[in-house]
């Protein structure tokens, strides 16, 4: 593996993140659970390790009891020219659903196209292409 790899610990919403993800994204999702990794320091039924691999991998799970799960602040990940424009606007629109367009995606003064979206987990994310 190579690059950097997200891995968002989150508030009970891992399963939901990780499968929103790959319904946007594509991939292959695995999922293990506390119990099945021993962690007892969450419910049995909860996300130890989740991993989507894919045009976009992330991991995630979520917080055991007392860990702080992710806060979305001062932080975006980008998705500038990783795919074809029709399936970045695509991505675009999706991660819209349930959150927020901060910034549209548009044709820029240089020509370019980017914008920012925030997702219903709170991630924010800068999309764009060339030309």
């Amino acid at each position: 593996m190579t690059g950097l790899t997200p891995y968002l610990h989150l508030p009970g919403t891992a399963r939901e993140a990780l499968t929103f993800y790959r319904d946007v994204f594509g991939g292959n999702l695995e999922i293990g659970t506390f119990a099945a990794m021993g962690r007892s320091d969450g419910p049995g039924d909860a996300v130890g390790h989740g991993m989507l691999q894919g045009p976009v991998t992330l991991f995630a799970s979520d917080t055991g009891w007392g860990e702080v799960p992710f806060a979305p602040l001062g932080i975006m990940f980008a998705l500038l020219g990783t795919a074809e424009p029709e399936v970045l606007e695509r991505w675009f629109a999706e991660l819209a659903e349930g959150g927020c367009v901060v910034d549209p995606l548009q044709k820029r003064a240089w020509g370019d196209h980017d914008g920012q979206v925030r997702d219903r987990f709170g991630v924010l994310w800068l999309i764009g292409y060339q030309g």
